[in-house]
């Protein structure tokens, strides 16, 4: 997977709620109901990242998730991190509905 460049990463992010960019990555911080929650979501999330073979560095501090995509054996952002930005939106909207 090709490393995408400046500009197009620029415009990938922006098509993101909430997602920045942060160097040669994107980052996202989610607020959770609770620790569980928190945790929770991230579980999830495991198991979309396993299936993709991408993993996102997480960081969870109480309820709050903080998720660093980087596609590190390229050097920088790649299709794929911002299709795991994409999966982590998707799993914390339906943990919202719920």
């Amino acid at each position: 997977m090709a490393k995408l460049e400046q500009a197009e990463a620029q415009r990938r992010v922006a098509e993101l709620k909430a997602w920045t960019l942060d160097g040669d990555a994107i980052k996202r911080q989610f607020t959770f109901r609770s620790f569980p929650d928190a945790v929770a979501f991230v579980c999830r999330l495991a198991f979309d990242a396993e299936a993709a073979d991408h993993h996102p560095d997480i960081l969870i501090n109480y309820k709050r998730v903080t998720l660093t995509y980087s596609t590190h054996s390229e050097g920088g952002l790649t299709a794929k991190d911002f299709d795991g930005a994409r999966a982590a939106d998707a799993i914390a909207a339906a943990m919202a509905r719920t």
